[in-house]
Formats: C-alpha cells, structure tokens, sequence
C-alpha cells in the first residue's frame, strides 16, 4: 500500500496520499491550500536501522566509560536512560518508553533532526 507525495505549484507545499493501490495516474488536490496544481513527486525511501546497525555505524557505547558522551547518536542515548533507571530500581516513564521506541525506529524529535 503505497503512500504518494504530491507537491503543489501554487503554495509549494507537500501532500502526502495513502492507497491502497499502485496508481499512476491518480491526481490529488493539496490538503493546505486545495489545488488541483500538484504534481507527483519522488518520494525517499524509510529504512529502519538495528541495534547492530547503529553499533557499527557509531560505535559500541559500552567500550567507553558509561557516560552519555559515550553515545554519538540519539538512538543510542536511549540505551542509557533505560540502563540508569534499571541501576537505579526505578520504572521508566511511559512518555519516556515511547520516545525511546519511536528513536529507535528512526522517529527523533525536531530539536534532534536539525542537528
């Protein structure tokens, strides 16, 4: 189930569309302004990345000294904040859980995407 991109000529703007079909004919109107202008663009490709992925990449954080500044990616960082709970017996917050999870799938927050 494909999702399409469409950007529009006249507010510059993109429109993502979800089908259930491969269609490459389809027309969408912008969902911000509704014009019909849009024209389909190349979408990039989403890719999620393993534990082992990361490890390669930046390196093992376990080699340092167990601090933060041991890990280079924000992916990383979530290790460390559930490895700190457990030392300290404490359960980790489900807000914290999800921003972890949703890290580890590629999703970071915007201050950390425009690093």
């Amino acid at each position: 189930m494909p999702i399409y991109e469409f950007k529009c000529a006249d507010c510059s703007r993109v429109t993502n569309h979800f089908t259930r079909k491969i269609d490459t004919e389809l027309r969408v109107n912008c969902e911000h302004c509704g014009s019909a202008q849009t024209s389909r663009m190349m979408s990039k490709f989403g890719r999620t990345y393993s534990r082992a992925d990361i490890i390669e990449k930046y390196g093992d954080p376990s080699e340092g000294r167990g601090g933060p500044d041991d890990y280079r990616d924000p992916r990383q960082i979530g290790g460390w904040v559930e490895k700190k709970f457990e030392e300290y017996g404490m359960d980790l917050p489900d807000e914290a859980r999800q921003m972890i999870d949703a890290a580890r799938e590629g999703e970071l927050p915007d201050p950390v995407n425009d690093l």
